[in-house]
């Protein structure tokens, strides 16, 4: 690992150890300013940052919510090389007691579990562009919430902010946009399919038995669910614009072929699905997916976006 500290055996091993240094292990100051470069970008469905500084006040205020939280990194799907600087897509899954006020609201004591996938870019062991996006709507549905309303609340409040849209975007360092990876390549082409309204792709190549993760916290099994879930989204937003903007696939030892990929869809709010009414308001929608390829289809799929973003945007047009 040209470039980055000797003890890190690898980039997998690098992002997981650098995540549990800062979070777990309050690795804060001059840790977050070893690992994050000083005018690191990072994209979040909520908005956009830039700045270390910016970086570790979200962490200490996230800590002072959710001071137990620990952060399981379920996998890291990468690309690219040590001397051009390598992405990964980090897939995890925390566990975390609201025990505190902040960003969320008062306390409520509630035990939660929830999945982020960050995608970030490192160079010279250190971070300087990042996607990063929370299912935040999980995470208020457990604490008693329902998303819009927590939303609208937000909004009402003049708390909600400028949700992350193509406009205010800020180009950075990375402008890879990926491997050529036969996985990445065909989870990106069903992503396309299902887009273009062909459902029935999910049927041919899904697993009968898949196990699919999808933002909400939604947990679910079978063909059928992942029917729902897509058509819930697409149909919400029928003429939004779908772009590919990264695109990982990866063959490790003791791992299934798997990939990664960042989409977005932009445009307007005007078919009934998983938004209820149409508004016509403009929306962007940043999604990630991360797949597990089998013998018999895509047998495992995590897809997320963040429902309380889109909500606060349908929410900010309407009034």
């Amino acid at each position: 690992m040209r470039g980055f500290d000797n003890r890190w055996t690898d980039f997998p091993d690098y992002i997981l150890g650098i995540t549990q240094e800062i979070w777990e292990d309050r690795g804060l100051g001059a840790r977050m300013r070893d690992y994050y470069a000083k005018d690191v970008i990072v994209r979040m469905p909520g908005g956009i940052s830039t700045g270390e500084p910016a970086s570790t006040s979200a962490t200490m205020s996230t800590l002072t919510e959710f001071p137990d939280r620990v952060l399981l990194g379920e996998d890291v799907i990468w690309s690219g090389t040590p001397e051009e600087g390598m992405l990964s897509s980090h897939r995890i899954l925390s566990t975390a007691t609201h025990s505190g006020d902040g960003a969320f609201g008062p306390a409520t004591g509630k035990r939660l579990t929830y999945r982020a996938i960050a995608d970030c870019y490192a160079k010279d062991n250190q971070i300087s562009d990042e996607w990063l996006i929370r299912d935040n709507g999980a995470v208020v549905r457990q604490m008693g919430h329902d998303p819009r309303e927590w939303a609208a609340r937000r909004v009402e409040a003049g708390q909600a902010g400028a949700p992350f849209t193509p406009e205010i975007d800020i180009e950075g360092p990375y402008l890879g946009r990926g491997n050529d990876n036969e996985h990445g390549a065909k989870l990106a082409n069903l992503l396309t399919r299902i887009m273009e309204a062909e459902l029935s792709v999910i049927s041919s190549e899904w697993d009968r038995a898949c196990h699919v993760e999808y933002a909400g916290g939604v947990t679910g099994h079978g063909r059928g669910a992942a029917d729902e879930f897509w058509l819930g989204l697409r149909a919400a937003f029928p003429s939004a614009k779908f772009e590919l903007h990264h695109i990982i696939g990866r063959d490790d030892p003791m791992m299934p072929p798997r990939a990664a990929v960042r989409w977005s869809l932009t445009g307007g709010h005007d078919g009934w699905g998983a938004f209820g009414a149409p508004t016509g308001s403009r929306v962007h929608v940043m999604g990630i997916t991360h797949a597990e390829f089998g013998p018999w289809g895509l047998r495992r799929e995590y897809t997320l976006y963040d429902e309380t973003s889109v909500w606060t945007q349908i929410l900010q047009a309407t009034g």
